[in-house]
Parts: C-alpha cells; structure tokens; sequence
C-alpha cells in the first residue's frame, strides 16, 4: 500500500522552476566581500557561474580558496531565498493547500535538487507536516549529485524507513531519479512545462496538487 508521497519543490510547491540568478548573483558578491576578492567584471561573472568548474578557475587566478567560496556562495543564496519566501516575493502553487489534508493520509517530504538549507527551511515554512526535508549539501560534491542522481531520493527513503511510494515532480530528472529508487512518478504539469512531452517512466501526470487524492487511491489499488 502506497502512503508515502515525496514531492519536489521548485515548480512544484514553489512558484517557478528555480532559484532566479540575480540570487546567486548578490551570493556571489557578498562572498566576495567577505574574502576580500577584488575580481575583474569577468572574474565576478564566472564567480557568479552557477558551474563549480568556472567558479574554481576564477578562484585560482584570485587565490581563493574555491570551496570555501562555493560554500560561502551557497550559505548566502540559502539566506537571500528564505527572506524573498519570508516576504512574499517568492510565492507557493495554491494548491499546495491540497497537502494539509492529504498529510492526514499520507507521509509526505520534501526532495529538492535546490540547496538543502532551502528545503528545510521550506517544509518549517508551510502549515505542511514535512516528515523529511533534503537537498544538495553546499559543497562542489552535492552540486554535482543532483537529480538525476537518486541518492537524494534514496537517502530520503532511509531516513523514512520505507522502500515504495509516489515521487512528484516537473522534470524528467525527477522521472528518471525515482525510477533509479524504484518510486513511482507523477509528473506535475505547470505553466513552465505546460508543452513538454511526457517523460517517459511517468506513472502518472496531473494538472495539479489537488489531484494526488485520486492518484494515491490509484496506486493503493495496485
């Protein structure tokens, strides 16, 4: 029996498919700073790069110490995030309000490629009963491991003590990852994929939060 529902978060409970780089443009400056760095224009553009491998080159002709810089780039991105949730800025899907009572039925966590101070502070955030919040660690290895990696969603599994239920998600790395962990796949349509072919693996597809009642009856039945 199904009762376990695992959902990504950006695009899905968060509006947008990611974190905005203007984001990871003032994390990256005040990273900066606080390294007293003086780079060039370039310099602060690759220092801006969501790619550790650029972020490194940068810092080696700066003489910094690049994962000192990425963790201190990440830390920030985290801190700017949580306050444009805090204030509003950044809005949830309404139907995210679907998740209060399907909680009552169902074990319900959050699995994000974004930063994993984010989904923590994301799953405290919403009247939602989060049993497990996880994402990548801010470090250049974490960065790399993101979905399609399974190993977010597998260490969640753990950390829950279960082995089946739902994974959603609006990307085919979603897809693919809960294959890998063997988590069957619904696939949220939103505005920003509202053209995208299905993946291929997807157990299911809905328009919305709202319908996860039918598909968690659905996959109990099977």
């Amino acid at each position: 029996m199904t009762e376990t529902i695992l959902l990504d978060m950006d695009g899905v409970v968060l509006e947008g498919p990611g974190t905005p780089q203007s984001v990871y443009d003032r994390a990256a400056d005040a990273a900066a700073e606080e390294l007293g760095l003086e780079p060039t224009d370039r310099q602060r553009r690759e220092l801006r790069s969501h790619g550790y491998e650029t972020v490194k080159s940068a810092c080696s002709e700066l003489g910094a110490d690049p994962r000192e810089f990425w963790r201190r780039k990440e830390t920030g991105a985290s801190r700017l995030a949580a306050e444009r949730i805090r204030s509003g800025e950044r809005g949830t899907y309404g139907d995210v309000a679907a998740l209060e009572s399907l909680a009552e039925r169902a074990t319900l966590a959050l699995v994000s490629n974004n930063r994993h101070e984010t989904a923590r502070f994301v799953a405290e955030f919403l009247p939602v009963p989060f049993a497990a919040a996880r994402g990548r660690r801010p470090t250049p290895e974490g960065f790399h491991r993101r979905k399609p990696d399974p190993h977010l969603l597998r260490d969640t599994l753990a950390e829950l003590g279960i082995e089946a239920g739902l994974y959603v998600g609006d990307r085919e790395t979603d897809v693919l990852a809960a294959e890998k962990v063997g988590l069957e796949a619904v696939y949220l349509r939103r505005s920003h994929n509202a053209d995208v072919p299905l993946p291929e693996g997807a157990a299911y597809e809905i328009e919305g939060l709202d319908e996860l009642d039918e598909v968690l009856e659905a996959s109990e039945g099977r």
